[in-house]
């Protein structure tokens, strides 16, 4: 059976965001206008418009009027102390949050790992979850959970909610513990974050404890180029 070609404005939407992931486009460059799409693609002035006007409507692109279309800057923000959900994070700065549950399964986890939750068995539940900002990947989030602090961690839709909301509901926090720091992608998270394997990320490592047990242990991968942490502290 022939695969079903794609409609031609996907076409052009996929040219424009390729050229965002690949870093030729950054926030604020500007986009080719309709009619060098519709010259450098070969499509008509309706599907150069109808992919342009998409892409506004999502949040990658802004239109700003008597002078063109821009990227827009999706780089997000997080306070380095604080333990945000990203699904809200996101909305709430008007754009879409979709994620995409790669994994969810019962896992034998690693020694080290099972010595930071106090598994004694070893065995752990572990998801990998993409998160994406309108239509980028902004966070891979791997996290392996202590099965006595939320049993029912595998049977929870998580492209509804987010194990942050979820843990927050079942194990609300009592501790929790940060690690930053910059680091080359493994190939997994390089392809999940539509990233070059030279590109560095951001890692946030984060153990969190719930009735006097560790709960949860997150590994938070960021493309650099999308994501920041910042903070203002008073002394």
């Amino acid at each position: 059976m022939n695969a079903v070609a794609k409609p031609l404005y996907e076409l052009v939407k996929h040219h424009v965001l390729g050229r965002i992931r690949s870093g030729e486009l950054k926030p604020g460059s500007r986009v080719e206008s309709e009619y060098e799409l519709v010259r450098a693609l070969k499509v008509s002035r309706m599907t150069a418009n109808r992919a342009l006007r998409e892409l506004v409507q999502s949040g990658v692109l802004a239109r700003v009027p008597g002078r063109g279309t821009f990227v827009a800057d999706l780089r997000s923000a997080a306070h380095p102390l604080q333990i945000r959900n990203i699904a809200a994070d996101i909305q709430s700065r008007g754009h879409v949050h979709r994620a995409r549950v790669v994994l969810q399964e019962l896992v034998e986890c690693p020694a080290v790992i099972a010595l930071r939750l106090s598994i004694s068995h070893g065995m752990a539940f572990h998801s990998l979850i993409v998160h994406h900002e309108n239509e980028l990947p902004l966070q891979v989030e791997e996290r392996f959970v202590n099965p006595r602090i939320a049993p029912d961690y595998l049977s929870v839709d998580f492209t509804r909610t987010t194990p942050h909301e979820y843990l927050m509901a079942v194990a609300p926090l009592e501790r929790v513990e940060h690690v930053v720091s910059a680091v080359a992608p493994s190939a997994t998270v390089a392809t999940l974050l539509q990233l070059e394997l030279s590109e560095p990320v951001l890692l946030i490592e984060r153990t969190t404890w719930s009735q006097e047990l560790p709960a949860s242990f997150a590994c938070l991968y960021h493309a650099g180029s999308r994501f920041e942490l910042r903070g203002v502290f008073s002394i």
